[in-house]
């Protein structure tokens, strides 16, 4: 699933091609989770922001068009291009493609689509003021951006403590910090020396877990993101990340801090990579 740096990467594709632009038409599937796409006909759209792992799309009348990727969904943006007879069409991929499961015309021409093969995205449009959040509960439970100011050692400290779940499983819920998925997940623990099973963190512990957090979303970003199969940025490229990776799919291979080799488990029905010499309980 798509996680911070590729939501952000997408993100900043995204923000030139739309912003500014109002949208003229628009559909999606039938399904609860994409039919909302046509309620922001009519809208401009002002900027493209990012919350976590959603898109966040302020409209000119004071609500938000809010876009989850899922595991498989990809945005582009086609633009017409002109046939050898002179007639336009919406080209890059075709129109009709099946797995679009929503989609806006833009009054510029081009056509923002989300492509989503296996359609566990969503969209959604909500009030600016949060008032309509409860209908997209993981949105509103979201925790602080891990780059602002309120997310902070003692913050993650006070947060983890909250719960006796293990540390790996309070990262994927969303609660301490937004954007954190399981790849990352395994990134930062790795980084931290914090073992995934753990059901408490020391001060200490908690904040180098905060600076691995902060140093491997910060990496992903510069790198692209990481693409393993479906995520793809709005020009149909990849990530580059997955060659940066330090842990997370290194099970069986040596860990690159003392040379032990990684151990690959599960962590409440979550696929974990971690070091048994580094990563101690």
């Amino acid at each position: 699933m798509p996680e911070l740096p590729e939501v952000e990467t997408v993100r900043r594709g995204l923000a030139p091609l739309v912003s500014g632009r109002q949208i003229v038409d628009a559909g999606g599937h039938p399904s609860a989770k994409f039919a909302a796409a046509s309620e922001a006909v009519g809208m401009t759209v002002l900027d493209v922001d990012r919350r976590g792992k959603y898109l966040v799309l302020p409209l000119d009348d004071g609500r938000n068009l809010v876009i989850h990727l899922g595991m498989t969904g990809q945005l582009r943006v086609d633009r017409p291009i002109r046939s050898s007879t002179g007639a336009s069409r919406t080209g890059s991929q075709p129109e009709g493609d099946p797995y679009d499961r929503a989609w806006w015309q833009l009054d510029d021409g081009g056509r923002l689509a989300l492509r989503d093969v296996r359609r566990f995205g969503r969209v959604a449009v909500l009030p600016a003021d949060g008032s309509g959040d409860s209908a997209l509960p993981t949105f509103a439970a979201l925790g602080p951006e891990p780059f602002d100011p309120e997310f902070t050692p003692a913050s993650l400290h006070a947060a983890l403590k909250r719960s006796t779940a293990r540390i790996k499983t309070q990262l994927l819920s969303q609660r301490p910090v937004a954007g954190v998925g399981n790849i990352y997940a395994d990134e930062a623990l790795w980084r931290a020396r914090v073992h995934p099973g753990a059901r408490s963190l020391s001060r200490p512990a908690a904040s180098r877990l905060h600076a691995a957090i902060v140093e491997v979303l910060t990496a992903g970003i510069a790198n692209g993101g990481t693409t393993l199969r479906d995520y793809r940025t709005v020009e149909g490229g990849t990530g580059d990340n997955q060659n940066h990776l330090e842990c997370y799919g290194r099970a069986g291979e040596p860990c690159l801090r003392c040379g032990t080799t990684l151990r690959r488990s599960v962590v409440d029905a979550r696929g974990t990579t971690h070091c048994p010499s580094c990563q101690r309980r």
